[in-house]
């Protein structure tokens, strides 16, 4: 016979890391195609959603300029209509995070 207790496992969802809810303009860039504004609508260290005036599509690498940081390169992991789903490529810091997640 076999026992054995049983605890689950915590997850945060799909999540690596937590999201800030933030509304804040920045821009867009696709492979030379120039720059385009969009909204910054939550963000974590790991990645952004972004509601965009151009369509994005999934997969492509994107340019996003965030304010006080300047561009950063992010994959985009899902995309619908004018709202996107995106992954730093590197992560942001920890204080850069901060000081975007508190902008109003």
């Amino acid at each position: 016979m076999f026992a054995a207790e049983f605890e689950p496992a915590e997850t945060n969802g799909r999540r690596r890391s937590p999201r800030a809810p933030v509304s804040f303009d920045a821009s867009v860039g696709q492979g030379g195609l120039g720059r385009t504004l969009c909204k910054v609508v939550d963000l974590s260290i790991h990645g952004a959603r972004i509601q965009s005036y151009s369509g994005l599509k999934r997969g492509t690498t994107i340019w996003l300029t965030l304010p006080d940081i300047g561009p950063v390169a992010a994959d985009v992991m899902w995309a619908d209509d004018y709202l996107a789903g995106c992954q730093f490529q590197q992560a942001l810091d920890r204080e850069a995070f901060e000081a975007l997640a508190g902008r109003t």
